[in-house]
């Protein structure tokens, strides 16, 4: 039972409160101590503590420490805890607030369970041994498949060296480890700290079992919210799937900022056969008589393909290093072989024309006709219909024309202008520049033209002028 021992009297004082008082008798004992302090009216007595025999602390109304029993007595858990507290060392406290709080700390209640240590330091807490290892099993299989595990364990058994090449996109394992050492230890710990196997393995892999989440507000960027909560913004993205620094943040959005520091690390060495394609080359020609901006494919590209093996080192899924072993060549590649022109058209016109047509004939000289003036001359008759450029210049105007048809007018750069008229299809556009003689369209009989010719008009600073002055 309870009892009070008084330094004035060796008389002992049952505490008769609750059914604790009996189950306790031989663990808890008071003692009446000197005066602690007086008011006005009397002096109060002071109760030294103490637990088989261990002195805990003093409390001025020995009622206080019953209270603390009695709120434990419907429990027959502590029921049981409280007679197999063993004999120790407790740590003494001076005032009475302290002394309640070691006391409610020495019965709190707790039950046996298996701790899972790291490095010597209790981590989690689990149901028993048998669960902890299923804890350990089921964090090593996150990441490593049950039957490379299982092949791995035979050929370290049979001590198996000599190891075949790997198949196409085949791999193996070569060893699977933990990053620090682990044990498993009986323990006395609070109910609500065991955890199911699924809670351990989550707090083992992420270091808590709750995600910490941040709204977005209106303003935010990523880089502001990794600064403020002491994070980098790849730290936000690796645990944001989906998440890139260019998504546009929605207000009211909830993001995980909280980064895994895990407890543990699996560790897995492994070898990956991959096939994989050679990128071809490309090789580059230079060509004087092409002008300068085009280019001609030689040779069709073609990727090749090889087969490499590669040893590669995880940590806890992640790839911390990757070397490779051996390539064989499937497939060479074939290089692309271009051409490219590097001959320079000057964009300025030497004030003289060539025939703008392949042949032919003047069909209608400038002058009056029909009733009204003919700007141009018309040409009919070539031996081809290819439409040329009769000077060096810049294409300023290429498209339909109206009455012109489908139309081009070249600037010389040197005061002169050329308009070619009713085309069946033009070859350049507007800002392209043109030696003389290249190729500017097909002639034909588009817009206001009775049959197929071409009609050109010769400009010289802005004034209509003879085209037979300045042909050759």
């Amino acid at each position: 039972m309870f009892f009070l021992d008084k330094i004035s009297q060796t008389k002992k004082f049952l505490l008769k409160t609750t059914m604790v008082t009996t189950m306790a008798s031989s663990l808890i004992a008071f003692s009446n101590g000197p005066v602690a302090f007086a008011d006005s009216s009397e002096t109060s007595k002071d109760y030294h503590v103490y637990l088989e025999g261990t002195y805990i602390g003093n409390v001025t109304d020995k009622n206080v420490v019953n209270k603390i029993l009695a709120e434990k007595a419907d429990d027959p858990d502590f029921m049981k805890q409280i007679q197999d507290v063993p004999y120790q060392v407790f740590p003494t406290a001076e005032t009475e607030t302290e002394t309640v709080q070691t006391i409610r700390n020495i019965f709190q209640l707790q039950t046996e369970a298996s701790a899972i240590v790291i490095d010597g330091k209790p981590i989690a807490y689990v149901e028993n041994q048998k669960t902890a290892e299923e804890v350990m099993k089921k964090l090593i299989h996150q990441y490593v498949p049950e039957d490379q595990l299982a092949d791995l364990k035979d050929r370290k058994a049979s001590d198996n060296t000599n190891l075949p090449a790997l198949k196409e996109n085949e791999s193996r394992l070569l060893d699977v480890r933990l990053s620090k050492n682990v044990s498993f230890s009986n323990e006395n710990t609070a109910p609500e700290k065991i955890m199911s196997v699924e809670e351990a393995v989550t707090f083992l892999q992420k270091g808590t079992l709750t995600e910490k989440k941040y709204a977005i507000q209106k303003g935010d960027v990523l880089e502001i919210i990794a600064q403020d909560h002491h994070l980098k913004m790849a730290d936000i993205l690796k645990v944001n799937p989906g998440l890139t620094k260019d998504t546009l943040l929605k207000v009211g959005k909830k993001i995980n900022i909280t980064v895994p520091k895990p407890f543990i690390e699996v560790m897995v060495d492994k070898e990956v056969n991959k096939k994989e394609e050679i990128p071809y080359k490309k090789d580059v020609i230079e060509d004087k008589s092409l002008s300068k901006g085009k280019t001609k494919v030689k040779q069709e590209g073609k990727n090749g393909a090889r087969s490499v093996t590669y040893k590669i080192s995880e940590q806890n899924g992640a790839t911390v290093n990757k070397d490779e072993e051996n390539e064989t060549i499937l497939e060479q590649p074939v290089n692309e072989i271009v051409i490219k022109g590097t001959k320079v058209t000057p964009s300025r016109g030497d004030g003289t024309f060539a025939w703008p047509t392949v042949g032919g004939y003047i069909s209608s000289k400038q002058g009056p006709r029909w009733g009204r003036m003919h700007k141009g001359i018309d040409i009919a008759r070539p031996s081809n219909r290819t439409i040329k450029a009769a000077d060096n210049g810049v294409v300023v105007s290429a498209g339909w024309g109206g009455g012109y048809g489908n139309k081009i007018i070249i600037d010389h750069r040197n005061g002169y202008r050329t308009l070619y008229g009713h085309m069946s299809s033009l070859k350049v556009k507007v800002g392209q520049r043109v030696s003389k003689g290249s190729a500017i369209g097909i002639m034909g009989a588009t817009g206001d033209a009775t049959g197929v010719h071409l009609h050109f008009e010769v400009y010289k600073n802005g004034s209509l002028v003879n085209p037979l002055s300045y042909l050759r």
